[in-house]
């Protein structure tokens, strides 16, 4: 500590600040030009900050340009503990990207919603901008309906009626009667039902403890390969593995 006071990292200040600037807008969509305005910041500096917060997961950037608060802010939430044994995964999720060649999702079934835990992606291997919030989007993600599908009858039902089915594509199913989720044990399936012209494979995480499904960015020819599904599932398999040393590590 200096004679006038603590060392302050002026850019990790201004990062905080930024977040925080979003958080307030409670769910309305901040753009950049009036994050900038409301932290005093040049916009060329904002866009930096935004760009980092955003690569990080503390921030996501949504399609049309604005910025809504990241996946990684629904992990701490969940505690540094469970945070420390998502942690414990990346190397598994890793391998699952580089076999795949796909961006990994890594996601749980937490306090009634779907949270992103983890997302694993390289320049080769970029994610998929959830440019609708998943907390919205679970009907129409691979990730989200094997979520759904594994998930006890009641914590269904009870998810289905708090959670309207929105009209992301035009392969969107939002008919309740019609919306297909895979049985215990099966893969579940995005074929372009979030974005257009992107597709999903997602395997379930069988730990015994809770419900969580981890999911690859894939093409359209990989759906229904027999060889990309054997290589999901050994990478759950690893996934759940690497879960449940984590939690006997507490």
């Amino acid at each position: 500590m200096a004679a006038s006071g603590p060392t302050l990292i002026q850019s990790v200040q201004r990062a905080l600040r930024v977040v925080e600037i979003v958080a307030e807008h409670d769910g309305r969509r901040s753009r950049a030009k009036e994050i900038a305005r409301a932290a005093g910041l040049p916009l060329a500096t904002t866009y930096h900050l935004l760009r980092t917060c955003a690569h990080e997961g503390w921030l996501q950037r949504l399609d049309d340009g604005s910025y809504v608060l990241g996946h990684r802010l629904d992990a701490v939430r969940q505690r540094g503990t469970a945070a420390r044994v998502v942690a414990q995964t990346r190397p598994a999720l890793e391998w699952l990207r580089d076999e795949l060649g796909g961006a990994v999702y890594l996601a749980r079934f937490t306090d009634g919603e779907v949270v992103v835990a983890e997302i694993v992606d390289s320049p080769r291997a970029p994610r998929v901008d959830l440019w609708v919030g998943i907390h919205d989007a679970a009907h129409a993600t691979a990730l989200g309906k094997c979520l759904l599908g594994h998930l006890p009858a009641a914590a269904r039902e009870d998810y289905l009626a708090g959670h309207p089915l929105h009209d992301l594509t035009p392969r969107t199913v939002v008919d309740r009667r019609r919306l297909r989720l895979p049985a215990p044990g099966e893969l579940a399936v995005d074929a372009g039902e979030y974005a257009v012209g992107v597709t999903c494979l997602a395997a379930p995480v069988l730990t015994g403890r809770d419900v969580a499904t981890v999911a690859v960015v894939t093409s359209p020819s990989a759906l229904r390969r027999e060889a990309v599904h054997r290589t999901l599932r050994t990478g759950a398999a690893r996934v759940a593995r690497a879960l449940a040393v984590g939690v006997a590590s507490i």
